[in-house]
């Protein structure tokens, strides 16, 4: 009961359902409430497949490669960042409509939502650590998929009340929280990357 609570706040930390929030908002600024929801469960669903993956296959993906997962940390964590400008340098909200528009909702879905929002650098590589074949059974594995089924139910739960705050703090408010949460995801992949470089340095 220890490892599951452990584990359960370890990823619930990673896939941050709270810090993913303002991310939708700023995604589905402008849209309605029934579009919304479509990107909500799209991106979760999107999510869950990705999270899915690197739990069964993640680990012989990379070793087949000969990458470290250090390596991997500090790839995902360079993407993050640079997403995480793109929030906070973001082009104007005209432009940014204009291509809004053009897009369906399934690539909103995608991104930035479902990656590299909810299924983030620090949640791939989370989610195959705590299932390292290695040092855990797979009763245990088996666990640890409930888990995440859990938080990204819990997460699409909240995503769907986000649309009833866009209609609160409009359009500017979301630009504001995207802005906000661009520097705050810049400073979580910084600090992934630090943590990966040590680790490098540390192995060699």
């Amino acid at each position: 009961m220890e490892r599951f609570l452990t584990e359960f706040i370890k990823l619930w930390v990673v896939i941050d359902p709270i810090g993913t929030l303002p991310i939708f908002l700023a995604v589905t600024a402008g849209m309605s409430a029934s579009a919304a929801r479509r990107v909500a469960l799209h991106g979760t669903l999107v999510a869950f497949l990705v999270l899915s993956f690197f739990v069964v296959g993640g680990q012989v993906l990379l070793g087949a490669m000969d990458i470290e997962l250090s390596s991997f940390q500090v790839a995902g964590n360079i993407v993050l960042f640079l997403f995480a400008l793109s929030m906070i340098f973001g082009e104007s909200k005209l432009e940014e409509e204009e291509k809004l528009i053009r897009r369906s909702d399934v690539e909103r879905a995608v991104y930035p939502l479902a990656i590299p929002s909810i299924a983030s650098p620090g949640a791939m590589l989370t989610v195959m650590t705590v299932t390292d074949n290695s040092r855990f059974s797979m009763a245990e594995q088996a666990e640890t998929m409930v888990q995440i089924v859990v938080i990204l139910a819990i997460l699409l739960g909240l995503l769907f009340l986000a649309s009833r705050i866009i209609k609160i703090i409009g359009n500017a408010g979301a630009s504001v929280i995207s802005r906000v949460m661009g520097l705050i995801l810049a400073s979580v992949a910084i600090d992934g990357l630090v943590k990966g470089l040590r680790q490098i340095i540390a192995g060699s």
